[in-house]
Formats: C-alpha cells, structure tokens, sequence
C-alpha cells in the first residue's frame, strides 16, 4: 500500500531569508550593488522600511556581548543595566545616523538677484567620531561661498543639516571635509567653494598621548577660492582669530 508523503510547506514570498541578521541582508544588497560600504558611506538607499529597527536589535545583542567580554556583570550592576541598547540607540539613531538616513531636503531658490560676492556661513559646530577608536570629534566649520547667476541659493540652516550628515558618521576629518565640500558643490554649484575645520580628537585627549590643547584645522578650496589667492585671503581672513 502506497503511502501518501504530506507536501512540505513552502515559504511564503520573502520569508526566505527569515532568521537571516539585518546587517547580512543589508551588507549582500550591497555586495551585489558592488557598492562600498566603508565607515563614513552612506547606505541609506539599502535599507528597507523598518530594517533600522531591527539593526538597532542587533546591535544591542552584540554590544551585550561586548560588556560581558569587558566582565561587566550586566545582569546584576544596576549602571550598566540597559546599557545596551542605550548605546545601540545611540550609534544607530544618533552619532552614526548619517549612514543610515538619507540626505536631508534641501529648498534651492534661483540666484535672482544674480548676487557673485562671497558669502561665509559659520560657524557651525560639527560633531562626529573618529573612526580609528570611535571617539568623539567636535569642532567648528566656516563655509565660503563664491556664487554665480547660476547657483542654487539654499537656506543658511542647511548647510549646518549637511554638515550634520556628513559628520553623523565614524570618520577622519581629512575625508568628512572633502566629502562636505563634494556635496555642497553637488548642491549649488558656486563659482568657489572654501571649507575651514577646527576639531578637538578625544582619541588625543581621551587616550594615547594625552594631549588636551591639541586642535586639527584643515581647509578645501574649490573653483575660485583655488585660482585666486586674493580671493583666499580674503575668507581666512574674515574667520574669527579667536575660537
């Protein structure tokens, strides 16, 4: 007598990949873009709607493991208890969000009033984290802008949301400033650009050597700013001596 054998249920579409870690889905979408996926990218356009939640879990299961490594008793000291995902939440939703969200709107108004004389924003205050140790980076951005009757006129307050963006990510700040300056080039397309960071690195003042009076200033000069060097001194010139 034949035995009948019950049909092995199938997976409902898109349950196939159910148990799989948010970050491996994240990471093979990007491996299959071949996109990078560095420290300071932003892989926004690879997650789907409600992955950072997710993420946020996982980040919060694994930074449990880490405390235990340290031999943190998370079970039973009360000022580690939910540490955690204090600190998930504040990597994922907070100092990292630059990676994770996209760039924010931006209102881009026409140049009517053909203007073409420099203009500086700052400063700003930029925060951001090293990403050899994942310490803190704060310090100050000036802005130049040199305009044309084709540049796209956008709200002084926006520059300080790219700035956060960009900075909302681990990052040196050789490459945070080059790929702040890219994108407010992207964005207005002045005849100039000039980029001016002053940042205190707690990974010198926190650990290694120590040093509690130690800055880092670096500038981008785009366009204008590069050929004219009359036009540059003019900029760092009108930056504040004291900061």
């Amino acid at each position: 007598m034949l035995r009948t054998i019950d049909a092995v249920p199938r997976p409902a579409a898109g349950d196939e990949d159910e148990g799989t870690p948010v970050s491996v889905k994240i990471r093979e979408r990007l491996v299959a873009a071949r996109r990078r996926f560095n420290a300071n990218d932003n892989i926004a356009e690879f997650i789907r709607p409600g992955e950072l939640e997710g993420l946020l879990d996982e980040v919060e299961g694994k930074m449990k493991h880490v405390l235990e490594s340290l031999v943190i008793d998370i079970e039973n000291d009360h000022n580690t208890d939910n540490t955690a995902r204090r600190v998930a939440k504040m990597y994922v939703n907070e100092v990292f969000k630059g990676r994770y969200v996209p760039p924010p709107p931006l209102t881009e108004f026409p140049n009517a009033e053909h203007l073409n004389e420099l203009m500086i924003v700052g400063p700003i205050t930029v925060r951001s984290a090293c990403s050899h140790h994942f310490c803190p980076i704060i310090g100050k951005l000036w802005i130049g802008v040199m305009p044309n009757e084709k540049t796209n006129v956008i709200g002084l307050s926006k520059y300080a949301r790219l700035a956060e963006w960009v900075m909302g990510r681990p990052q040196i700040q050789e490459e945070a400033v080059v790929q702040l300056a890219d994108l407010i080039q992207e964005k207005t397309q002045p005849d100039g650009l000039a980029l001016v960071v002053e940042a205190e690195h707690f990974c010198m003042q926190w650990r290694g050597v120590k040093e509690m009076d130690s800055k880092m200033i670096n500038s981008v000069m785009r366009g204008v700013f590069l050929k004219d060097p009359n036009l540059r001194r003019e900029f760092l010139s009108l930056l504040p001596r004291k900061r």
